[in-house]
């Protein structure tokens, strides 16, 4: 796929330099959608596809095409685009066959049933996603999965697949036309595989999850099936996740007793890939060390090898990344992991040459290497690059030599105009050392005034940040107007280690929230911000953490500002273990200081805002703890109409709407 690349030299671009006058991140630089993002490159390098904002109305996402058969890097991209006034597009995906699978997003209103999230009687705001198959004249589309309702199954049953479904697609690099789809059976709901031919669309079974074993791992050199997964039940609450690995000598998938994990203690043990050189499989876990790390595992022996075959000190490994040419097809590349970006160490020496020659060219910039097409005299690699201050920028290199832009995210914001972000460390009150991403006021150096502040964590809360480009825009919005802002990576955060991520269970508004209160306190010693003048800002979790704030009196923080946040921490335990399952994986982790049965202790100036189409997280917590609290002439509610959780189901006037009313608030309200 990828011929060496030594000697690349390519001009430096896009990388911010030099100081600026202080300048405020417009509203609307935030609220336009991308120009374009969300890049794919077919297998055989001939178009790509991807989301761009729509030409007619820059508030509007549509799928767009190019093609890039014949391209030298002596003349743009001559782009495709198919605007669509009922529904908004947020993800392209250039197949192979000339194929583009495209997932498009509808506001609805209607009786759930118990399809998907949200309320399981009555009517619910919400968002359908629908899955279309194109060609890259992107003139018509159809639905890869037959469309039509099957023989016996109710109109209900057919919209609760549309609703809850999750269709995915699994590509078979050596097979120029064909892929495997999953899909749920219409008639007993089973998770259903079929091989569908891209050229022809002809579909043909292949297999389905019988009982309670579900198929995991398919081998994409030929649709093997090589493990799957049960949950075992053993009473009280206490579940183990089992892995079967296919016997080749019998046919049976045998029960591999060193992958089980208790859920009690939520170890990693994911099999992530086959190793054909060795018949061993690449387990990701962290079953030996706090950080995961790769091993290779031998089922014939039931044994792990003695040493991992990747591990890095400070964050989690996360995959194996293995060749998909004919001429590579299973080879190892190279190693993901999940630094303060995700990360790929190369070990293929062609893509170690890639790395290095885009990196020189791009300094200060993160690279990531998205896919590659042709051989020598029509080689073709994608790629995007950017950094804090960088949004996304895309790129093709062509024949080893010329590049070839393909467009930004958002050309219309001067990096030099941004503040810079750190990956730092700071020790909680208890000892346990907690990570976190800083960002701070263009300009400002150690030493300055101490700016005022915004402590942001994230939402989850099993999730994490990263110090790439904030696709929010709240980090930079919020460094342009002169805070200093501070993403903790409290403890209850994924990807950062076994121990950090168990010290959450329970903890909501507790020691969770002394990291938030720790992390201040912290950057007022470091000189980062101004005692007394700081702000809590969270969405989501981080909306849990801002309310939670509100009602700790004797806090560092002077006002709150909750996003989309949980306040009814009972509700929301109640919600997460409806099943004996979920309950038991992560309900019982839900547990702590619940804001809304402290309502009586508001310590300070609390803006709510939330969308009335968000289904993760009800309104009601937002308008009930407003309603408790309405009378201290303390609080504002602010509900965005059409809004749903995710940002794919922000629109442009949601962005305007809630980056004014923190503004205002921070301003006025807050007088931070």
């Amino acid at each position: 796929m990828f011929r060496s690349l030594f000697g690349i030299a390519l001009a430096s671009a896009l990388v911010g330099s030099g100081a600026a006058a202080a300048q405020k991140l417009d509203v609307e630089a935030i609220a336009r959608m991308p120009d374009v993002t969300g890049v794919t490159m077919s297998a055989e390098g001939d178009f790509i596809a991807a989301i761009r904002s729509d030409p007619r109305d820059p508030t509007k996402r549509v799928i767009a095409t190019a093609d890039t058969s014949k391209v030298d890097g002596s003349k743009p991209l001559d782009w495709v685009v198919t605007p669509s006034d009922r529904m908004s597009f947020v993800a392209a995906d250039a197949l192979k066959a000339g194929r583009v699978l495209a997932v498009a997003s509808q506001v609805w209103t209607g009786n759930l049933g118990g399809c998907g999230e949200g309320r399981t009687t009555g009517s619910t705001k919400t968002y359908l996603y629908k899955l279309f198959l194109s060609d890259k004249t992107i003139k018509d589309f159809k639905d890869p999965f037959d469309g039509g309702r099957a023989l016996g199954v109710s109109a209900e049953t057919q919209r609760c697949l549309e609703i809850g479904a999750n269709p995915q697609i699994i590509d078979l690099p050596l097979d120029p036309e064909s892929v495997i789809v999953r899909h749920l059976d219409g008639m007993t709901l089973d998770a259903r595989y079929s091989r569908l031919n891209l050229r022809t669309g002809q579909t043909a079974n292949l297999y389905k999850d019988v009982g309670a074993l579900a198929i995991a791992l398919i081998d994409p050199r030929d649709g093997t099936v090589r493990t799957k997964t049960k949950i075992e039940n053993k009473g009280d609450l206490a579940y183990d996740s089992e892995t079967y690995i296919l016997n080749a000598a019998t046919g049976n998938f045998d029960l591999e007793a060193p992958l089980t994990v208790d859920f009690a203690n939520r170890n990693e043990m994911n099999v992530v890939a086959y190793d054909e050189e060795t018949g061993k499989y690449f387990v990701v876990t962290d079953k030996f060390s706090d950080k995961t790390a790769i091993y290779l595992y031998d089922p014939r022996t039931d044994k792990f090898d003695e040493q991992p075959l990747f591990a890095h000190k400070d964050f989690n490994a996360s995959g194996v990344v293995l060749g998909r040419s004919k001429d590579k097809f299973g080879k190892i590349l190279g190693f993901r992991y999940m630094g303060a970006d995700p990360t790929i160490f190369w070990t293929d020496p062609e893509m170690v040459s890639v790395q290095k020659g885009l990196e020189g060219a791009f300094k200060g910039q993160t690279v990531n290497i998205i896919s590659g097409a042709g051989d020598d005299g029509n080689a073709k690699i994608l790629f995007s690059v950017e950094s804090p201050r960088n949004a996304p920028s895309y790129y093709l290199l062509l024949n080893k030599t010329k590049l070839l832009g393909i467009g930004a995210e958002r050309p219309w914001i001067k990096p030099e105009t941004l503040g810079e972000r750190s990956l730092v460390y700071y020790d909680a009150r208890d000892g346990l050392k907690i990570p976190g991403y800083l960002t701070l006021p263009p300009g400002f150096k150690k030493g300055d005034p101490a700016p005022p502040a915004i402590v942001l964590p994230h939402g989850g809360p099993w999730a994490r940040d990263f110090i790439g480009w904030d696709g929010s825009g709240w980090t930079q919005f919020l460094a342009t107007r002169g805070y200093a802002v501070l993403q903790p990576q409290y403890r209850g955060s994924d990807g950062w280690g076994h121990n950090l991520w168990l010290a959450g269970d329970s903890q909501w508004g507790l020691k969770m929230q002394d990291d938030k209160d720790d992390g201040a306190n912290w950057m007022v010693k470091e000189g980062y911000a101004k005692e007394g003048r700081i702000a809590i800002f969270g969405y989501s979790y981080g909306g849990f953490a801002a309310f939670a704030a509100s009602v700790r009196p004797g806090g560092p923080f002077k006002c709150a500002i909750a996003g989309a946040g949980v306040s009814n921490l009972t509700r929301i335990g109640n919600n997460w273990g409806e099943s004996r399952l979920a309950r038991a994986f992560q309900g019982r982790t839900v547990g702590g200081m619940d804001p809304q049965q402290n309502t009586a202790k508001l310590a300070m100036p609390i803006l709510i805002y939330h969308g009335d189409r968000d289904v993760r997280v009800p309104l009601f917590h937002a308008t009930d703890f407003y309603n408790a609290v309405k009378g201290t002439g303390k609080a504002k509610l602010v509900v965005l109409s059409d809004m749903g959780h995710q940002m794919d189901k922000w629109t442009s006037q949601n962005h305007r709407d809630s980056l004014k009313a923190i503004e205002d608030f921070l301003a006025n309200d807050c007088k931070l």
